[in-house]
């Protein structure tokens, strides 16, 4: 049985700032939360000290695509002019069509470096790559375990290929549900279709059907930008929450990313049927789609977790968006606070995601830890913690990363991953993959 008591300077709870305080850890679980004095008396356990730094639970990404590095920087010969353009002249095309098992494994890798470095713990991943199955999430997983982090993966199935590409992608999902249940596996699977517009009201129900029956969430993406309002409109004559609610696919396992044009009444519906959502604010500004009205969903006591969309994958440039853009949008600097901001990033991620037992330090909880370094030029109090961590921090700021009970960043240093080593690979897989020809 692995036993370390880990003292810091500062402690971050639920119920607020604690200085001198830390945790006791036996293999993957938080077992005592305590001041250090009485953590000290503790003589069977190793004990670890965190000068100048404050412990914290990871943070949790709630939506990431790992292959989006092939579009960063990525010279396509596309003009997008809005949010259709974007997947059908660029996205599709360019990325998602033409990625493999290799193609997919590289990515991860950086994906998992990145990770790592921003204090995230916990995550899922959507893959969308219709020619990479079966298999893809295997490609995936592999990867991801070998990382140390927490992940919940699925594969976008969708009806844009064919039909039996979507059957195909239903099944990859179901399969990788089924074979990594239970706590023992810090990799599982859920389930996931794409949207409205790339699936008929068979496959969407089929989808939805499956998911109950294999016991795991269900994710969508859910209008993105006004694309897929007016296509539903046009279509079904309604809204696209309406034609969820009709179709019996709204219930509290279901997991809607993006969520930005959607009205007062739409967002009624998601919280009647507390549906869970995650919200993208950097990548929606990058897609034109708008601001999605993430203080109406709080407002509503709807789960609201935070999620990079493999676009911007700095969690802290992510939790700063979530703090600033809205307070923009909306002309009010009391809009979205700083500590509702870091509950999205931490407890209330957690929950959209179905970890009721990480994103919180508590006596039970996950050993999921971070320690960030808070010498900063100012200093941390009770008043100003969570500004603190989200307006001033970054990457270079975390130390220590521990996933159940594991270190994958001890002192500053990767202890899971060859960084250099994921770069080179990831480099020579991005010049091969730009290669349209």
């Amino acid at each position: 049985m692995q036993n370390k008591v880990i003292q810091a300077d500062y402690l971050l709870l639920e119920s607020g700032l604690k200085e001198k305080w830390g945790v006791q850890v036996q293999d993957n679980r938080i077992v005592k939360v305590a001041p250090n004095e009485q953590l000290q008396q503790i003589k069977e356990a190793e004990q670890i000290y965190l000068h100048n730094q404050i412990l914290l639970p990871g943070f949790v990404n709630g939506h990431n695509h790992m292959y989006g590095f092939y579009s960063h920087g990525i010279s396509a010969d596309a003009v997008v002019t809005e949010f259709s353009s974007f997947l059908e002249d660029f996205w599709w095309p360019y990325v998602e069509n033409r990625l493999d098992h290799r193609y997919i494994q590289a990515a991860t890798k950086w994906a998992c470096i990145e990770m790592i470095e921003s204090g995230v713990t916990s995550f899922v991943d959507i893959l969308e790559a219709p020619n990479a199955i079966p298999g893809g999430l295997d490609a995936e997983k592999e990867v991801v375990q070998a990382s140390g982090l927490r992940g919940k993966l699925t594969f976008e199935a969708c009806e844009r290929i064919s039909k039996e590409n979507a059957d195909a992608g239903l099944m990859e999902n179901d399969r990788f549900v089924r074979e990594n249940k239970g706590e023992h596996h810090l990799v599982q699977g859920i389930n996931s279709i794409h949207t409205l517009f790339t699936g008929s009201d068979e496959f969407i129900k089929k989808a939805k059907r499956m998911a109950d029956e294999n016991g795991a969430p269900i994710h969508m993406h859910l209008s993105e930008s006004c694309y897929e309002g007016d296509w539903c409109r046009e279509h079904y004559q309604q809204t696209p929450v309406e034609r969820y609610e009709q179709l019996g696919y709204l219930d509290r396992n279901v997991l809607a990313s993006q969520v930005v044009q959607v009205s007062d009444k739409e967002l009624d519906i998601l919280a009647k049927h507390q549906v869970s959502v995650v919200s993208m604010p950097i990548s929606n500004c990058e897609v034109g789609g708008g601001f999605a009205p993430v203080s109406k969903m709080l407002d509503r006591n709807m789960t609201v977790g935070l999620g990079t969309d493999g676009y911007v994958n700095n969690f802290f440039e992510v939790m700063r968006a979530a703090f600033l853009v809205h307070k923009a949008n909306q002309r009010d600097p009391q809009v979205m606070p700083a500590k509702t901001v870091y509950q999205m990033a931490t407890s209330m991620g957690a929950k959209a995601i179905g970890l009721e037992d990480a994103g919180s330090i508590r006596e039970g909880n996950l050993a999921d830890l971070i320690s960030v370094d808070i010498m900063l030029p100012t200093p941390i109090n009770e008043k100003n913690i969570y500004d603190q961590l989200i307006l001033f921090c970054n990457p270079q700021n975390v130390v220590n990363v521990m996933v159940d009970g594991q270190w994958l960043k001890r002192d500053g240093v990767l202890t899971t991953m060859d960084k250099e080593k994921a770069r080179q690979e990831l480099r020579q897989a991005t010049e091969e993959f730009w290669k349209f020809q």
